[in-house]
C-alpha cells in the first residue's frame, strides 16, 4: 500500500485522542463539548494571522469513517475494548463547526475555529484540525508578507523542492496563490487547485549544452512565445549580452510570427542589486526595455525589502525555501482547548496557558475610512456593544457542510480586501504596533467566575 493510499483522515490523530475517547466511552461521557482553536502569541515580527485551511477541513471532517482496515489496526494495538471499536465502526461527526472564513485576518486569542459536538467526536478532531490550520495559516501569512514586501512586483512560488513533504509543498502553493502570488512551479498544485504554473530552466540545462548560447537558442526554439533565460551559469553580464542576441533573433521572427519575443531573464546568484541594475541598463540600451528581470535564491520578505530599498531593478521574484518552510517562524503557538462541557464553562489554570471560556464570537469594527479599527472577543450569544462584523460563521452543521466549498479565487479576493483594510502599522514586516483586541465585560466576568470556582474546588482556595 502506498503512502497516499494509506492516508485516511480518521487515523490522522495522536494516540492519546483515542485513549481519551476510550475512557470517555467507558465512563459514559457523551455530553456536548465546545473546543476553541486559537493562537496564543505572535511569532517574532508578526502582527496578524490569515485564516487558511478551513476549506480542507470542510472536505475532510464529514468523510471521517472507521472502515475495517482502520478498526483492525486499532485492534492490533491491544489498547481498545471491543465495545469501543464497535462504536467507532458507526462513528460519524454530528456536530457543528464555526470558523473564520479563509482569507480573513485574525489576531491572537481569537478563536479561528470552534467545534461543538459530543465530546468523543470533538476530541477526535483535535490533531487533524491543528495540523491543517497551523500549516496553512502559517504559510499564507508568510506569503502575504512577501507580497507586501514586493511592492506590487510579481511573485512565483518555487518552494516545492525544499518543502517539508509533498503535502506541505501543495499547501504552500495554495497559500501563496491566496496571498497574491502569480502562481507556482508546482505542477501537481496547478492540477489540483487550478493555480497558474510557471517555470524557466535549471543550470543543468545550460551546462548540458556545449555552449551557453546553444542552450539559449535551443530553449528559444522550443518556447519562442515564452522564453525566459537563466543567465548566471557562468558570468551574469556575459549571459545578459547573449540573451540580448536571442532577443534580437526573436524580435526579427516576431515580425512574421506574432508573439515571439524574449520575455525575461533570471538571476539566481551574486550581488543581485548591482547585477540587476547592469542587466537592466544593457537591455534598455539594446532597445528591449520590456524584458523582465526575475531573481531567485533564498528570498523572503526581508531580503525582498532589502533588495528593493537598495535600488535593485527587479520585476519578478521566485520565492522558495524560506517561504516554503517559513524559515524565520516555522510554527505557531496554536491550541485546541475544551472551553465548555454540558453547558458548563471550563478552563485550565496552568501558568501561561490561558484560555477563554465558553462559545465565543469575534466582532470587527472599522473606522470612517473603512479601515480595521479594533476587534472584540465576546460570548457567542452576547449582544455586541455596537453593530459589528461577526467573524465566525457556521461551516459544518449536523456533521455536514453548511455551504458549498469556496473557490480559490473567492478566498484570494477576500484576502486582498482584508489586506487593504488593515492599517499600515500592522502590515509592516517589522511591526511596532499590536492590533487592538478587547474582551467583553460578560466574557471577563464569566472567566473570573469560572477561575474562582476551579481554584476553590481544585486548590481549596477560599473566595
Amino acid at each position: 500500500m502506498t503512502l497516499w493510499e494509506s492516508f485516511t483522515p480518521e487515523l490522522m490523530t495522536d494516540l492519546y485522542e483515542f485513549t481519551m475517547a476510550e475512557s470517555y466511552f467507558r465512563e459514559g461521557l457523551t455530553g456536548e463539548a465546545v473546543f476553541s482553536l486559537f493562537i496564543r502569541s505572535y511569532p517574532a515580527q508578526r502582527s496578524f494571522f490569515v485564516s487558511a485551511g478551513v476549506e480542507h477541513l470542510l472536505d475532510l471532517i464529514p468523510r471521517i469513517r472507521f472502515g475495517s482496515d482502520a478498526i483492525d489496526y486499532l485492534a492490533s494495538l491491544g489498547k481498545f475494548s471491543r465495545p469501543f471499536l464497535d462504536y467507532l465502526r458507526t462513528f460519524r461527526f454530528t456536530g457543528t463547526v464555526r470558523a473564520i472564513p479563509e482569507g480573513r485576518l485574525f489576531f491572537t486569542q481569537e478563536p479561528v475555529i470552534e467545534v461543538k459536538a459530543p465530546i468523543i467526536e470533538a476530541q477526535l478532531l483535535e490533531t487533524l484540525i491543528i495540523n491543517v490550520i497551523q500549516l496553512e495559516t502559517l504559510l499564507t501569512g508568510k506569503a502575504l508578507r512577501c507580497v507586501h514586501a514586493a511592492g506590487g512586483r510579481g511573485l512565483v512560488d518555487f518552494s516545492m523542492r525544499r518543502a517539508q513533504g509533498i503535502e506541505a509543498a501543495l499547501k504552500a502553493a495554495r497559500a501563496a496563490y491566496i496571498a497574491g502570488f502569480l502562481g507556482t512551479s508546482n505542477v501537481l498544485a496547478g492540477k489540483i487547485y487550478g493555480i497558474p504554473v510557471f517555470g524557466t530552466m535549471a543550470h543543468s540545462y545550460v551546462t548540458s549544452f556545449p555552449r551557453e548560447m546553444d542552450a539559449f537558442l535551443a530553449f528559444a526554439r522550443a518556447y519562442p512565445e515564452s522564453t525566459l533565460l537563466l543567465i548566471d551559469t557562468y558570468d551574469t553580464i556575459r549571459g545578459a549580452r547573449k540573451a540580448i542576441e536571442v532577443a534580437r533573433l526573436l524580435a526579427a521572427e516576431g515580425r512574421t510570427a506574432e508573439g515571439r519575443s524574449l520575455k525575461g531573464v533570471r538571476l539566481d546568484s551574486g550581488d543581485l542589486v548591482s547585477l540587476s541594475r547592469e542587466v537592466r541598463r544593457l537591455f534598455v540600451e539594446a532597445g528591449f526595455p520590456d524584458v523582465k528581470i526575475m531573481v531567485s535564491g533564498s528570498l523572503d520578505e526581508f531580503s525582498l525589502k532589502q533588495l528593493l530599498d537598495s535600488g535593485a531593478e527587479i520585476d519578478l521574484f521566485a520565492v522558495g525555501t524560506k517561504f516554503g518552510v517559513s524559515a524565520d517562524a516555522p510554527y505557531l503557538d496554536i491550541a485546541y482547548k475544551l472551553v465548555a462541557y454540558e453547558g458548563r464553562p471550563v478552563l485550565k489554570l496552568s501558568t501561561g496557558k490561558k484560555t477563554w471560556v465558553g462559545e465565543k464570537q469575534v466582532f470587527r469594527y472599522y473606522d470612517g475610512d473603512g479601515r480595521m479599527a479594533s476587534d472584540i472577543l465576546c460570548l457567542r450569544d452576547e449582544p455586541p456593544r455596537a453593530p459589528g462584523n461577526p467573524l465566525l460563521d457556521v461551516v459544518i452543521r449536523g456533521g455536514e457542510p453548511a455551504r458549498p466549498m469556496e473557490s480559490l479565487s473567492a478566498i484570494r479576493d477576500r484576502l486582498a480586501r482584508e489586506w487593504t483594510s488593515l492599517p499600515d502599522p500592522y502590515r509592516d514586516i517589522r511591526p511596532t504596533a499590536t492590533y487592538p483586541v478587547t474582551i467583553s465585560e460578560a466574557l471577563l466576568r464569566l472567566e473570573e467566575e469560572t477561575a474562582q470556582t476551579r481554584r476553590r474546588d481544585e486548590l481549596g482556595e477560599k473566595d
